[in-house]
């Protein structure tokens, strides 16, 4: 089937075998063949384990993967996911295969798209991190340190042997200075790539039947084979009883009240509103070997009881009152200046008079005299620096005492700030009206140009209280602040966001506040006057919890180390320790990652004094590997190994729970290696065998003093896990959140949980708060946390943990491509499943190939570590991704970005193929078979009306002298110009509108006659030789086709070159000339000399064209006779036409076809020789030639020429032609409708000032031979209903080559009517209709009323029997004005008989039919004809030539280019094509080129959603790429030849994986 790459240049890259198994096409194979096949053709790469048995088994960790890293120490990474022994996982996974080149096709760049930025004009200053430094961490080669002791029954040695320091650091959470505010640069995308070398196309390795178009391509040996063939191990979706996955259920009291609003004759709405996912999704089967929970169910943990001292406070503001009051001069906070040195220390004393006196300011001074703007409970903003705790101090006690509730926020930087609108969401939900801040502050807060400070988008307004001191008022001697005992009163709200970016406020009540407070105080330790050092946010959390509360209840001494102290000098907060001889530290892993980063600075440093790390984000996976390394370095300057206590914690349950201070000689903690493949079906695995995909986690302590813990299923109802299931923590405590302030809907989910054993029966009446943590219970009550809630992705049915992902992205040696560790994981749903993103900022020095090369090795090292498949990987450029307040990636609004298409990445890879498991199997077609049931009866097939319908016989009455008299068109022309000499038939109208020239009827013969003369003479032309007439469209060429007929020659007409791009249009002109054999061509002067020009030398073979006849000055001579055919069969004409499949077709016309043809069409219109009508419409086939040259001469009536190419100099030309000669019937094409529409569209007031009224159009109709365009033609109406014209008047005709006129709106009969069908089912060929705004709905209009004299039957393609009314199939015409059959060269009479003269294979078996290779359907409407008959419209639904044919399914381009369309703003066309069965989508882009790559993802998105395809190459090119033809219709073949033969210039080329 496919060639192997030989010698070392093709790549088998692990994604499968060749794309031939990736979809099976038309040789469907089973399953088990498959496997088959894809063992067979993978044999040679798999590493054979020796000693298991031979077979190969694709457990998803031996998944063959490419690409071994190169171990190197340096550069800069992530430190919140560090984990040496997780790198050590993924370089093993990696290096499982040697290193090679690019195993994936590059996607190819434009060269001259992307400008480099300097970066160093956006990065703000950053020595912090040590990536200045490089080299001197380079030269620290990697050590192996001593590992510390340990109970050796937990773990072996070997896998947690740290590579001490892997290269210096700086976290994600820090890559910004967030005290300069300065503009964000606009992103410049980097690095511009050398377009890779791809000239021959890849082969067709999916297609075992040879192709149709086009030589066999052979596999070049380089070629890169790709594929998609993954199994996965599936297990079964989430679904509810019915099957409908639980998001997409209505809720049952709605779907009732739809069952009731059901009404008659349609579908039952509960169709278009539940998902019929059922029928589309491939359900994944239930792999039997998924590993299940066996444990018993879990009790819950009680923590110890929290004890009573009798000295506490009956309230925190107490605990101040008593402290200011007896130990004012005791030391409360000291804060740093950015350079880390002491800036001012706050006493006790100080606090609290500070406090009392705002507390007295905010509910005396506020408002005049009498009126009191702050009542007890309101709520207020608190908007202070980092930098500055202090004045955070006293604001919030300041509250307190005051009874106000203070809601500390971030600063805001600036209108763009990422989650800005949602912080307005807070303070709306709280109903802030007040903020406090420092008078520095509210300086730097961004402002208006009148000084007034910015309206934020989405925030309440709010009055600004500056609160220095020299502000406040001092209370008078008889004012003491209200302290009652702590109640259930809201005390502070404390802000969370959640995982979709909403930011709620978590209200915590006075009581919590103090009992959290002792409880902390209890499992801490701590004792009245200890010193503690807090790197943490003060704001909230942690930070707030010990460093501001808890401290304040102890008399303990707050050192508050600033984030920008810390980028500046990372171990900052060590010394203080040193200094200061803290008892207590507050850290974050990367405080401790920093510090040991920069330790070879300090020698003298001791932290003897340590009695407790507290490590706030201990409950990380990846915090492991931090705090061993931390350990490693810092016990030898005093460190004691117990004092490190992790501890878990959310701000709904606050404290979940802590590591107790150790004692020395105290056993270490515990340790668990888990299963990545166990933890994703939820149950936890001790992983022995595959050290590769192991995690690794330390325990978190014990439960809180005086608190209750369970471990719940994280989804449905609150059921007790089994011991070995991981599930969500739920807490119940006095110490915990009470309530999402203002929202009272999502509290009761998260704080009033009820947990139930396995039989849902509830075990308690006590109610339990949920903490967002996912862990279980281990070895004597320990506490293990594996990941959040909120970072978990579910994955057909599995989950993963997004920090568990981004660990193993940055162990992919992100040195050379990341920067500073930047990276984002979350997921987006796309067709019925979470699909993973990951998003990484690119270092600006970053090579494009070192960047394509990290992204396939992430790939496979997420395959084969978590045996999940990636949708996406982006990088964007540095500092591009929105950051949270410290710097972080604010995960929420880079998914919106993403969804949105303004993520702008410069790199970008898709792997929809790898990771869409869920695709519904492909169609197989059934057998075609007549069969004797049916044989029908009657009119009915089925049981249905048989889908045919007819137009109005052509009744031999109202003109029979004339028809009698004049069989052929020369005659009628003869005998207007005798009866009725000067009557005007054609006016020609200029740019201007001015008329330039006019034919009467004697004008128009007797110019004829001149031609004729000059054929017979110059061009001795005999009777029934072909003439090309080659003329702009105008006047000389009706003269000249006349002339012709005048003269017995047959005309072709043809298209002239365009004079400024000869090269594309005049081989065309040529090949039509060479086809149709013409003896001679008639054109203009001007024409002639382009023929013989240089120019045309260079595309065309100038010298042997046939004679060339310029028309322009004639002598007046008369032809001897004027000819007269034999019979009326004789070819009048040949019509030429390129087909949008690139197809060149010419069908003879004779002259009954023609006398056929207008007069049907003179019924349809009533046309006569008092009428007007106008034309704007290329002359050179189909109805529209037929309309400019024909119908007036037989018809009589005026027609006013108006040659489409003048719009483009003068937009209104023919509307206002419409206007001035006030028209009722006018014809143009799609192109003219959407030249008007998009650039008159925002113009309608200037046409009315003008005096342009269309309210005298009775009809406007659009040529075409296509479906007709909804969305165009309602658009023209609605715009233009402004300037008179009525919504009725614009409807479409219907042509094909075998018929040019089979539909046409007309002056009488119903309107056309629209209806809607099912997409989905008009895939298998069949029609299903819905309702309006149903869902995968599709409007289809039908394309105006069948011509007199016409019948359509709608036929199956395959059996060629005639189908039921409202089935598609292909429509078939009779009627005396077909073509005759194609003018063919080589005379292939067999196609000619197949599409003109063809018989149906049952039911009436005589009538010959016409194929038009059009599907259609027709449907018997309620509307009456004219006849007073039911109406049978018809609809056409499009080409046959133009389906793909895709996974046994039909598809319609455009319905897929329409989706397309909708996906971002910056597309302006897009066109598909189908090339070896991968589905490839074109787009012009018509925005700036950064957002070339953000098309990527949401084209293969909503074309998987709405059509549930996979895109194989998306090509993003530049406006006007898409070649359209005149008619307006896109000419996607020659599109799918230029991109092979690659002379598109793309901007970008995807090749999704």
């Amino acid at each position: 089937v496919t060639a192997l790459p030989t010698g070392g240049g093709g790549v088998w890259h692990h994604f499968g075998a060749s794309r031939e198994l990736s979809q099976p096409v038309l040789s469907d194979i089973t399953q088990k063949g498959y496997e088959k096949k894809r063992t067979k053709l993978l044999a040679p790469y798999i590493i054979q384990t020796p000693g298991k048995n031979s077979t190969i088994t694709f457990s998803p960790g031996l998944t063959p993967t490419l690409l071994s890293l190169s171990h190197r120490s340096g550069g800069t990474r992530d430190d919140r996911y560090r984990s040496d022994i997780h790198t050590e996982a993924v370089q093993a996974a990696l290096a499982k295969h040697k290193e090679e080149k690019m195993a994936l096709p590059m996607p190819t760049k434009r060269r001259s798209t992307y400008v480099q930025s300097p970066v160093e004009n956006h990065t703000p200053p950053d020595s912090s991190s040590g990536s200045e430094d490089e080299t001197s961490v380079r030269r620290q080669s990697t050590v192996i340190a001593p590992p510390p002791a340990v109970n050796p029954n937990l773990q072996s040695p070997d896998s947690w042997i740290n590579h001490s320091v892997q290269g210096s650091s700086t976290s994600s959470s820090a890559s910004s200075t967030m005290s300069h505010g300065e503009a964000k640069p606009q992103p410049q995308i980097a690095s511009p790539t050398a377009p890779t070398e791809n000239n021959a196309p890849p082969p067709d390795v999916t297609a075992v039947a040879p192709r149709a178009r086009g030589p066999r391509v052979d596999l070049p040996s380089n070629a890169v084979v790709r594929g998609m063939s993954r199994v996965q191990s599936r297990s079964s979706m989430m679904e509810t009883a019915d099957g409908v996955p639980v998001s997409s259920r209505v809720s049952t009291k709605i779907q009732q009240l739809l069952n009731t609003l059901k009404r008659p004759k349609r579908p039952p709405l509960s169709e278009f509103f539940t998902d019929d996912s059922e029928e589309i999704v491939e359900v994944p089967q239930p792999d039997p070997n998924t590993p299940k929970p066996e444990g018993r169910q879990t009790i819950p943990v009680k923590g110890e009881p929290l004890g009573v001292v009798s000295n506490w406070p009956p309230a925190l503001q107490a605990a101040l009152a008593r402290w200011g009051a007896t130990q004012g001069k005791s030391p409360a906070l000291t804060a740093l200046d950015i350079t880390g040195k002491p800036l001012y220390t706050l006493t006790y004393g100080k606090l609290w008079s500070r406090s009392v006196k705002l507390a007295y300011t905010l509910l005396n001074k506020l408002g005049t005299k009498n009126e009191q703007i702050l009542k007890p409970g309101d709520r207020v903003a608190l908007v202070y620096p980092n930098s500055d705790p202090g004045m955070f101090w006293v604001a919030f006690y300041g509250c307190l005492l005051a009874e106000v509730i203070p809601v500390p926020i971030e600063v805001p930087l600036s209108r763009k700030d990422a989650g800005i609108s949602q912080v307005g969401f807070l303070l709306g939900s709280c109903g802030v009206g007040l903020a406090l801040t420092s008078e520095i502050c509210l300086k730097g807060l961004p402002k208006t140009p009148a000084g007034e400070i910015l309206q934020f988008k989405g925030w309440p307004r709010l009055k600004w209280v500056v609160t220095d001191s020299k502000y406040l008022t001092k209370p008078s001697k008889d004012w003491q602040p209200h302290i009652p005992t702590a109640n259930t009163d809201p005390a502070y709200i404390e802000y969370k966001a959640n995982k979709e970016g909403t930011v709620v406020g978590v209200a915590v009540s006075k009581v919590a506040m103090l009992t959290h407070c002792q409880a902390l105080t209890q499992a801490c330790n701590y004792c009245e006057g200890e010193t503690l050092v807090n790197v943490l946010d003060f704001k909230k959390d942690m930070g707030l919890w010990h460093g501001v509360l808890t401290a304040v209840m102890n008399r303990i001494h707050t050192i508050s180390v600033p984030y920008a102290v810390m980028k500046a000098c990372p171990l900052s907060w060590v010394q203080r320790v040193h200094i200061h001889k803290a008892r207590v530290a507050l850290v974050k892993c990367r405080d401790l990652h920093w510090a040991m980063m920069a330790h070879r600075d300090q020698r003298d440093t001791s932290l003897a004094s340590l009695r407790n790390l507290i490590v706030a984000d201990g409950a990380n996976p990846w915090s492991v590997s931090s705090c061993d390394a931390f350990l490693n370095v810092f016990q030898s300057h005093g460190l004691k190994p117990e004092v490190i206590c992790p501890c878990a914690t959310s701000p709904e349950a606050m404290t979940v729970a802590i590591r107790r201070p150790g004692v020395p000689g105290a056993p270490l903690p515990a340790r668990a290696i888990l299963s990545l493949g166990g933890l994703s079906h939820g149950v936890i695995r001790v992983n022995t065998e595959d050290k590769n995909s192991a995690l690794t986690v330390q325990d978190v302590g014990h439960v809180m003093p005086g608190a209750l813990m369970c471990v719940v299923k994280p989804d449905g109802p609150p059921q007790l896990c089994k011991t070995d299931e991981i599930g969500e923590i739920i807490v119940n405590s006095r110490a915990g959140g009470n309530m999402y302030y203002g929202l009272p809907g999502v509290t009761k989910n998260t704080f009033e949980v009820i947990p139930v054993n396995a039989n849902g029966v509830p075990i308690g009446e006590i109610p339990f708060v949920r903490s967002g943590l996912l862990g279980f219970v281990g070895p004597g009550s320990l506490i293990f946390v594996v990941g959040k809630i909120e970072g978990l992705l579910m994955v057909s049915g599995r989950r993963h943990n997004a920090d568990d992902l981004v660990a193993t992205a940055l162990a992919v040696e992100p040195v050379k491509t990341v920067y500073r560790g930047r990276i984002a994981v979350f997921s987006v749903t796309v067709f019925y499943d979470e699909r993973v993103v990951i998003v990484a900022e690119q270092r600006p020095d970053a090579s494009e190939e070192d960047s394509f090369q990290w992204m396939s090795r992430v790939l496979q090292a997420i395959d084969s570590i978590h045996q999940v498949g990636l949708y996406c990987l982006a990088l964007v450029p540095a500092n591009t991704l929105p950051k949270t307040p410290l710097g972080g990636i604010h995960i929420s609004d880079t998914k919106q970005f993403f969804l949105d298409g303004n993520l702008h990445p410069c790199n970008i890879l898709m792997c929809p193929h790898t990771c869409v498991t869920n695709l519904p199997k492909p169609r197989q077609k059934q057998p075609v078979g007549v069969g004797p049931a049916s044989v029908m009866v009657g009119n009915l097939v089925a049981g249905k009306r048989i889908a045919q319908a007819a137009g109005r016989d052509l009744g031999m009455i109202e003109d029979q002298d004339l028809v009698r008299k004049h069989q052929y068109l020369t005659e009628a022309l003869h005998w207007r110009a005798q009866t009725d000499p000067d009557h005007v038939l054609y006016v020609l109208l200029n740019a201007k509108g001015v008329t330039v020239g006019t034919a009467t009827c004697v004008q128009l013969h007797k110019r004829a006659e001149k031609i004729a003369a000059a054929l017979t003479e110059k061009g001795s032309i005999n009777t029934g030789e072909n003439v090309v007439l080659l003329y702009p469209p105008g006047i000389d060429l009706i003269a000249a086709f006349y002339g012709c007929l005048y003269a017995g020659c047959v005309p072709v007409t043809v298209r002239p070159p365009h004079p400024q791009n000869l090269a594309a249009t005049l081989p065309t002109v040529r090949m039509i000339i060479d086809v149709s054999k013409a003896a001679c061509i008639l054109t203009t002067q001007n024409l002639t000399r382009i023929l013989r020009s240089k120019e045309a030398a260079l595309s065309v073979n100038i010298k042997t064209w046939p004679t060339i006849i310029d028309t322009d000055d004639l002598p007046r001579r008369r032809p001897p006779q004027i000819y007269k055919p034999p019979t009326a069969e004789m070819i009048a004409y040949l019509d030429f036409s390129v087909s949008t499949t690139g197809m060149l077709t010419g069908v003879k016309i004779s002259h009954a076809a023609v006398s056929a043809l207008c007069r049907s069409i003179k019924l349809q219109c009533e046309l006569y020789s008092s009428r007007q009508i106008a034309i704007c419409l290329d002359p050179y086939c189909g109805l529209g030639f037929v309309l400019w040259c024909l119908a007036s001469v037989y018809s009589g009536h005026q027609s006013i020429l108006i040659p489409p190419f003048e719009l483009e100099s003068c937009l209104s030309l023919w509307l206002s032609t419409l206007s001035q000669y006030r028209i009722r019937d006018t014809f143009c094409s799609y192109s003219v409708m959407e030249l008007c529409t998009k650039g008159l569209g925002t113009q309608t007031d200037l046409l009315k000032a003008r005096g342009v009224n269309l309210s005298c159009v009775r009809s406007c109709v659009v040529i075409a031979e296509e479906r007709p365009r909804l969305a165009l033609t309602h658009s023209f109406s609605k715009l233009f209903k402004d300037v008179g014209l009525s919504p009725r008047a614009v409807s479409t005709a219907f042509g094909s080559r075998v018929n040019l006129a089979i539909c046409l709106q007309g002056t009488t009969g119903p309107d056309p009517c629209t209806v809607y069908v099912d997409m989905k089912s008009l895939r298998h060929d069949r029609v299903r209709l819905v309702e309006r705004g149903a869902p995968q709905s599709l409007p289809l209009m039908e394309s105006g009323k069948i011509l007199p004299g016409v019948r359509v039957i709608i036929v199956n393609p395959e059996t060629r029997g005639p189908l039921g009314d409202s089935h598609l199939g292909e429509i078939w015409v009779n009627s005396p004005h077909n073509a005759s059959g194609y003018y063919t060269i080589y005379g292939e009479e067999s196609l000619q008989a197949d599409h003109f003269n063809t018989k149906l294979s049952f039911g009436d078996p005589q009538t010959l039919w016409a194929r038009t290779g059009y599907l259609g359907f027709v449907k018997r409407t309620e509307l009456l004809a004219a006849s007073g008959d039911r109406h049978d419209a018809l609809f056409v639904v499009g080409s046959l030539d133009e389906t793909l044919e895709l996974r046994g399914l039909r598809y319609h381009p455009i319905d897929i280019e329409t989706s397309v369309s909708r996906a971002h703003r910056s597309i302006a066309e897009s066109a598909v094509f189908t090339w070896t069965n991968l589905l490839v989508v074109v787009s012009e882009l018509c925005g700036s080129e950064q957002d070339a790559l953000d098309l990527v993802p949401l084209i293969t998105n909503v074309v998987l959603e709405e059509h549930h395809l996979i895109v194989g190459v998306v090509v993003i090119v530049d406006p006007g790429v898409i070649p359209i033809n005149s008619r307006g219709e896109k000419q996607r073949m020659h599109l799918r030849d230029s991109f092979l033969a690659d002379q598109l210039d793309p901007i970008y080329v995807a090749y999704n994986m």
